[in-house]
């Protein structure tokens, strides 16, 4: 079984057993969270559109992404300024969807 559940809205395509990076999320390492946001859920050949639906997912852990570098520069003024920024992204593990 598949589904399209939004978290924090973005939305995921997903199936038990994946793992994905969602935005943070403010839950401790190893809680269990339910989503009951399901867009869509695809069972064989089936398509619903049920509100009834839930995913169930297991926070591993808290990650940062890569760093991304700003910089700012003026011409002849000799202005240059570096700065640098890393988003946060939890860890999910997609348990079952039911």
């Amino acid at each position: 079984m598949k589904a399209l559940v939004e978290i924090s809205n973005k939305q995921f395509f997903v199936s038990a057993g994946d793992r994905i990076f969602v935005p943070t999320q403010k839950a401790p390492e190893g809680e269990t969270l339910t989503y009951d946001k399901v867009l869509l859920s695809i069972d064989g050949t089936t398509t619903t559109l049920s509100p009834k639906v839930t995913v169930t997912a297991k926070v591993l852990a808290h990650v940062k992404g890569e760093k991304v570098l700003v910089f700012k520069k003026k011409r002849r003024r000799r202005y240059r300024r570096t700065k640098g920024h890393r988003q946060g992204y939890t860890q999910l593990e997609i348990l079952s969807i039911a």
